[in-house]
């Protein structure tokens, strides 16, 4: 067989250039001189017989052969992680590295848990967590970037069958109230009350926003007729501003529980009003699964998971699970999509 016309180097510098928009930024990212990143990509070119780049711009724009080579980039590398991190596993759990994916609420409240978790266990494991939407981190499983994660949104078509998809948890909003606020002294409140409270939501134009709207209107509720007094960029910062009397919001409960233990929110109950969407964990069948991949999917997940989760009917269950109340099992997730 003949010699490659390129190096792994060659192609991870491709990758650079193409992800970073410059050759001086994609220098700068993996710690080498321009002048270097530049040499690599002649001599790619004269070894292909092509032009990669359309040097012809401000910006490193990849020409029709750049955006061909460039498709196998991602495959190529990912196999070569694959087969070290295979190899790695020929050792015990003494070593090798482990990358989740969440969405924004899962990323901040429930995986912090999770890996705390599995670092008891595996304290010698490197841990990775990428906290992006749901389609984002989809591809990201697909690519091999990411062993396994857990997702709120609609995977792109193209993906679904591609990944296994395993219903994994329920995911719940609930509304909070100031503990001082007048309402919060009615044992039950009904959807009509609601129109008259004053709310504190994300901003209009995140896709966050837009998913908790949609998931109260399938939950029966006139999205139009909430009254919106403040808009804000977090959960957190709206969690604050409840506390401090600001106005009503709906919030992952997984999110609040610390408050609500400590008496500085309070959750009202609100008569036929259930706002809960499926979570699911997903991972690559076709890919290799490393040994710290398959310690965290056997024995952390089932611990967080749904009672009627695949992961816990098939006996995946920890004996000691850690103080998480039953409602952060179901609300992980509320914030990505």
């Amino acid at each position: 067989m003949a010699d490659l016309p390129f190096t792994l180097d060659q192609l991870r510098i491709l990758r650079a250039i193409a992800s970073e928009g410059s050759f001086k930024k994609a220098a700068d990212s993996l710690y080498v001189t321009q002048p270097a990143v530049s040499l690599q990509i002649q001599n790619l070119e004269k070894q292909l017989s092509v032009s990669l780049f359309d040097r012809g711009g401000r910006k490193a724009q990849l020409t029709e052969a750049g955006h061909l080579l460039l498709s196998y980039c991602d495959r190529i590398l990912s196999q070569c992680q694959e087969a070290c991190r295979a190899l790695d596993d020929l050792h015990n759990l003494k070593g090798g590295s482990l990358v989740v994916g969440a969405s924004q609420t899962t990323g901040t409240y429930l995986m912090p848990r999770m890996i705390g978790l599995f670092r008891q266990k595996y304290p010698d494991v490197a841990v990775q967590l990428q906290v992006h939407s749901t389609r984002r981190t989809g591809w990201s499983v697909a690519n091999g970037q990411i062993d396994l994660a857990i997702i709120g949104g609609e995977l792109p078509s193209e993906l679904n069958e591609l990944l296994q998809v395993v219903p994994y948890a329920v995911d719940e909003l609930a509304l909070v109230l100031p503990v001082k606020h007048p309402l919060a002294r009615l044992p039950e409140l009904t959807k009509e009350d609601l129109y008259r409270l004053g709310f504190v939501c994300l901003d209009a134009q995140s896709t966050t926003r837009k998913m908790v709207d949609q998931l109260l209107a399938r939950s029966g509720l006139e999205v139009s007729r909430l009254k919106i007094e403040m808009e804000l960029n977090s959960f957190e910062a709206i969690k604050n501003a409840v506390q401090s009397g600001l106005g009503a919001a709906f919030l992952p409960v997984v999110s609040i529980e610390r408050e609500l233990a400590a008496g500085t929110l309070h959750r009202p109950q609100v008569a036929d009003l259930m706002v809960r969407r499926q979570l699911k964990l997903i991972t690559h069948p076709a890919r290799y699964c490393s040994r710290a991949a398959d310690a965290f999917r056997r024995e952390v997940l089932p611990v967080f998971a749904s009672a009627d989760s695949p992961l816990r009917r098939n006996g995946q269950q920890v004996a000691s699970a850690p103080a998480v109340a039953p409602a952060a099992e179901a609300a992980a997730g509320a914030a990505g999509v």
